[in-house]
């Protein structure tokens, strides 16, 4: 098995890679990296040139982006279930929602962060359209399966658990039943109580160390 190091913050988008490491069930190491000059580094600019966190290195192989290491890691893995095969009508869905995550659900949770403007003279050319009809797609959708891509829990539930719980929790998006029932199935896993220790200890440490 090739191996794979995980580059994060424990307060960052790293966490949702955390939680799918924790669910892949393989060996890692963790680089940990500090906002700032630390992610600008000529040596983690060659693993990222964004200067950002996560990233992971497999091998010969870097990653970089969230929905991407969720998916690539999935596929890499494939005993663990945590994609639909690839000729099922479900890997349509799987592909959907990951990339409407990373994209408009993203992009309008943001501008409701920010009060970015999107009205009617700019709402054709955004990527999320009106903010409201991302929210109230992706409430939908989960108000019919237990999972986003109906019955079995996969890496793209690993996603939009951890963002929705993020944007309810900071009060960009208001809670709902639908919502407040989806998170608490996903993040009851194992795996993301475990991912959720490690990365809590981890912020206690470096609080620590920053003391």
């Amino acid at each position: 098995m090739s191996e794979l190091t995980f580059y994060t913050h424990p307060m960052s988008r790293g966490r949702v890679v955390r939680w799918m490491l924790e669910e892949v069930g393989i060996p890692y190491t963790v680089e940990t990296m500090e906002f700032g000059a630390d992610m600008k580094t000529p040596e983690y600019l060659a693993i990222n040139p964004m200067g950002k966190v996560p990233a992971i290195k497999h091998g010969n192989t870097v990653v970089t982006e969230v929905a991407a290491i969720c998916a690539y890691l999935a596929d890499q893995f494939p005993d663990k279930k945590l994609a639909p095969p690839s000729q099922s009508p479900e890997r349509g869905a799987y592909y959907r929602w990951l990339f409407f995550m990373a994209g408009p659900f993203e992009m309008a949770t943001s501008a409701l962060a920010y009060g970015w403007k999107i009205d009617s003279s700019n709402v054709q050319a955004v990527g999320c359209g009106r903010v409201e009809d991302s929210i109230n797609t992706l409430e939908r959708v989960l108000g019919k399966s237990p999972y986003i891509c109906g019955d079995t829990f996969t890496a793209a539930d690993v996603l939009v658990s951890s963002y929705l719980w993020w944007e309810t929790m900071q009060k960009n998006i208001p809670p709902n039943r639908v919502f407040q029932d989806y998170i608490q199935r996903t993040e009851s896993r194992p795996a993301a109580k475990r991912a959720n220790e490690l990365d809590d200890a981890l912020a206690e440490t470096m609080k620590a160390v920053e003391a």
